[in-house]
C-alpha cells in the first residue's frame, strides 16, 4: 500500500504543477492543454484513492 500511496502523492503533485503552469501561461493553447493535464491527472489521482480504500475494506473483510 505505502507504493500506492507514494504514486497518489506524486499525481497530485504533477496535478498541481500543471495548474500551476496553466495558470501562468500566456498562451492559450498551452494553457487550455495544462488545465486538461491537471483535470486528468486529478481524475486519475481521484481512481487510484477509492482503489486504494476499496483494497483496504476488502482487505478488513
Amino acid at each position: 500500500m505505502h507504493d500506492y500511496q507514494a504514486r497518489l502523492d506524486k499525481l497530485r503533485t504533477d496535478a498541481a504543477e500543471c495548474r500551476l503552469i496553466s495558470d501562468l501561461a500566456t498562451d492559450p493553447a498551452k494553457r487550455d492543454l495544462f488545465d486538461r493535464l491537471a483535470l486528468h491527472l486529478s481524475t486519475l489521482a481521484d481512481q487510484v484513492e477509492l482503489a486504494m480504500i476499496e483494497a483496504v475494506k476488502s482487505a478488513r473483510g
